[in-house]
């Protein structure tokens, strides 16, 4: 079992997957740095929450 994310969490994720696509792969560290620079997230908890349910939903398309 791990953490469940919220709803908002999915939507926001999948907005910014849809958006910038090509951008984000399946290495955290990356999807954080590359959050950075296309979206205005100014929480570190927020934008780790993100980057890593980024890197999950890329896995899955791998």
């Amino acid at each position: 079992m791990g953490r469940i994310k919220t709803t908002v969490i999915k939507r926001k994720t999948k907005g910014i997957l849809s958006k910038y696509t090509e951008r984000f792969n399946t290495d955290f560290s990356g999807n954080k740095l590359a959050l950075a620079k296309c979206t205005s997230i100014t929480s570190k908890k927020l934008r780790n929450v993100v980057a890593g349910y980024l890197s999950r939903l890329k896995k899955k398309e791998a």
